[in-house]
């Protein structure tokens, strides 16, 4: 009787051993849960790329959204060659009524805030940047990179610079020295920009972007706020799909790319109609269009691209023995070189199409050019002694037209689509039933039929 009290006794004591760690572990998970609920949140928000209004319209939704869900802070990780002013003018007014703390973070390394960079980096309650990143270059400047003359551009110049006081004013900039980034074009260092009073501090990381931030006083919609910031956990949010995707046209190479290949894919559909190389290169050049808009576009950089596919058409029509692909490669490349702002504009965006995809697209339009160019001088001799590419058609086929004759066009019938004239040269309209009478050379010559 003894012993088997003694083995009861031995099984609750196990028992009251296990739920007494079952609650100590229990504790112990609910307290680093509960700190880290109480630990603040900072939003992350990187912000590269061209300033456009869908970068404008990211920040200030994200940052509404911060301040809905009781971040402490929102960090920017900055780096631009700047962009449109109003699109800056509209970011530097959501980080002036931001509902929390901004802090900017140029950065990583060989980043910049150049041009509108400059002031959306100034707006900000706490302005900190990575060694070997530099900003400046603020001068307002028009669609095609250069300085605005005249009495528009001593109104613009005067806007931006009244914007630049009210941000140091509020912000506790030295104006002096942000000034010469507007009037003088003057762009510093990250270590220059700190000795002159212009950002707060060099920052290697987020980490110690946020570091830097903490116990600091900062102003957020006329209230006196200290950042309590130790401990923060970070949460990233990126734009949404659909602002990447409309974000990514303004990135100057895709915006070249695209272009390029929607004037190919509209060539393609005029040699042979199929709607749909056509419709592809037609929504390829309005989505290029789309992120010109909010580049520094230079129009004798364009026409040069379009000399150059002109060249190109020509060579299917023109016997040139390859004069006229050498100079439309010639066109396209110079071009490319300088679709955008000119090399030394000291004002942004100062953007250009990188050399890789220059050669790339140039080496691929080159090859391309001179395939169908030596494709259509075979065809051209072979018509010229008297013989065919591929089998003859015979008389008195049936065919439809494809594109219409007016007076040259093209037929299908045999199986393939063929060039074709009527026989007295009137116009035929697309889908007219056809009869072939001759042929002459590649062109077959053709009457309507019922």
């Amino acid at each position: 009787m003894n012993r088997h009290a003694a083995l009861l006794v031995g099984r609750a004591r196990r028992v009251f051993l296990s739920l007494g760690l079952a609650l100590i572990a229990s504790s112990l998970l609910t307290g680093l849960v509960a700190g880290q609920d109480q630990a603040p949140k900072v939003y992350v928000l990187p912000t590269s790329g061209i300033v456009d209004q869908v970068m404008a319209g990211y920040l200030h939704d994200a940052i509404a959204s911060a301040g809905q869900d009781g971040a402490a802070a929102v960090v920017v990780e900055l780096s631009t060659p700047g962009g449109d002013l109003v699109a800056m003018r509209d970011i530097v007014t959501t980080f002036l009524n931001a509902p929390v703390p901004v802090i900017v973070w140029v950065g990583p390394g060989g980043s910049r805030a150049a041009s509108a960079g400059t002031f959306i980096t100034l707006a900000a309650n706490v302005a900190v940047m990575a060694p070997g990143t530099n900003i400046g270059a603020a001068t307002p400047v028009d669609s095609s990179g250069q300085a605005i003359s005249g009495p528009e551009g001593t109104k613009v110049l005067e806007d931006a610079e009244a914007l630049l006081r009210s941000i140091a004013t509020q912000r506790n900039r030295n104006y002096d020295w942000a000034l010469t980034t507007v009037t003088d074009a003057k762009s510093y260092t990250a270590e220059e920009a700190v000795a002159n009073g212009g950002v707060d501090g060099l920052a290697n990381s987020i980490d110690q972007a946020i570091a830097f931030a903490d116990g600091r006083t900062v102003t957020v919609q006329g209230q006196q706020v200290t950042l309590q910031l130790a401990g923060a956990v970070t949460t990233e949010v990126s734009m949404n799909p659909l602002q990447g995707f409309l974000h990514l046209l303004s990135d100057p190479n895709i915006a070249f790319i695209l272009f390029t290949l929607g004037f190919y894919g509209l060539i393609f559909e005029l040699a042979s109609p199929n709607f749909v190389t056509g419709t592809l290169g037609g929504i390829s050049i309005i989505l290029a269009f789309i992120g010109f808009g909010s580049l520094p576009l230079n129009i004798a950089g364009l026409l040069l691209i379009v000399l150059g596919v002109v060249l190109f058409v020509l060579e299917l029509h023109v016997v040139s023995h390859g004069l006229l692909t050498v100079g439309a490669i010639v066109c396209f490349a110079l071009g490319a070189a300088a679709l955008y702002t000119q090399p030394g504009t000291p004002a942004g965006p100062d953007v250009s199409v990188a050399l890789p995809v220059i050669v790339t697209m140039t080496v691929l339009t080159g090859s391309f050019m001179v395939l169908v160019t030596y494709t259509a001088i075979r065809s051209r001799r072979s018509s010229t002694a008297g013989g065919l590419i591929g089998a003859a058609i015979s008389a008195d086929t049936l065919g439809e037209v494809r594109r219409p004759l007016t007076p040259i066009g093209s037929v299908y019938a045999g199986g393939e689509e063929w060039t074709a004239r009527a026989a007295d040269e009137r116009p035929l309209p697309r889908g007219t039933a056809v009869k072939i009478i001759r042929q002459e050379g590649l062109t077959l010559i053709v009457e309507p039929t019922d």
